[in-house]
């Protein structure tokens, strides 16, 4: 038995979602069908496509506010406060990523 891996013959997995979505050529879409019938692995990858779809773009979780006594707490702790807060600082930088 072949080890259960993708391999060179195999298509990308954006292809495969592709095929799933009806994003695919009909050309295309016969080969993926084909490919299917000999790899274990990408039907099982299509399965998990199927029963946990892929959302078109990553979901933003905003992250909750820290309750104000803390973030006073954790200021007071921090040395050299200048202008704006050290953890405010922080905290801009990781919202901006």
């Amino acid at each position: 038995m072949a080890s259960f891996c993708k391999n060179e013959d195999c298509p990308p997995s954006q292809d495969l979602l592709a095929f799933l979505d009806g994003g695919i050529s009909l050309n295309d879409g016969v080969g993926i069908r084909r490919h299917l019938s000999v790899c274990e692995f990408c039907s099982a990858e299509l399965d998990f496509y199927e029963r946990y779809p892929q959302a078109d773009e990553p979901l933003e979780i905003e992250s909750p506010k820290m309750p104000e006594p803390l973030l006073e707490l954790a200021e007071a702790l921090m040395p050299g406060k200048q202008g704006i807060s050290s953890l405010e600082r922080l905290f801009s930088e990781r919202d901006e990523k």
